[in-house]
């Protein structure tokens, strides 16, 4: 069994997080502890970045560093009595906080659905204007024929001199 070592003090742990569309949701340095969350209102494949660096010459270091990444998906999964004891929040401020964060996972949703209202409008549309151009194409065609068939009709008749 591998022993490891405690975090040393001299390292810091950098952690990059970017969405399916690869824009930045989180780029955050942390000491040798640290947590992080994020919001993400883009389905799909995330990608997080966990960098090492060192402060101080470590060339002679030869510890083994374990790190731990525990994951956590959905809407409740900020743990508030734990944020009140670590920050020693009064039940007010930490009220307060949970709202914010609640008025924030909001307006995420609301701009995630303005996007589909938007993308679902733009759908409507171009196939509204397909729909017309089939509807010219079609009567365009149907006169055509009609103008043609009177035309052969015409000399049909004609040539049989019924006319």
């Amino acid at each position: 069994m591998e022993k490891y070592q405690p975090s040393p003090q001299w390292i810091n742990l950098f952690v990059f997080v970017k969405d399916p569309e690869n824009k930045n949701l989180l780029a955050r340095q942390y000491g040798p502890r640290g947590s992080f969350t994020f919001t993400s209102q883009s389905p799909g494949e995330h990608q997080i970045c966990l960098h090492l660096e060192s402060i101080r010459f470590a060339l002679f270091y030869d510890g083994k560093l374990a790190i731990h990444l525990d994951m956590q998906l959905g809407e409740h999964t900020n743990d508030y009595t734990e944020l009140a004891a670590n920050d020693k929040l009064a039940l007010l401020h930490l009220r307060i906080q949970q709202l914010v964060e609640q008025v924030e996972k909001i307006q995420k949703e609301q701009e995630y659905q303005r996007w589909r209202e938007e993308r679902f409008r733009q759908t409507s549309e171009s196939t509204n204007q397909r729909v017309l151009w089939w509807f010219i194409l079609q009567t365009f065609i149907l006169v055509a024929t009609g103008i043609w068939q009177m035309q052969h009709l015409k000399s049909f008749f004609k040539a049989k001199k019924l006319v």
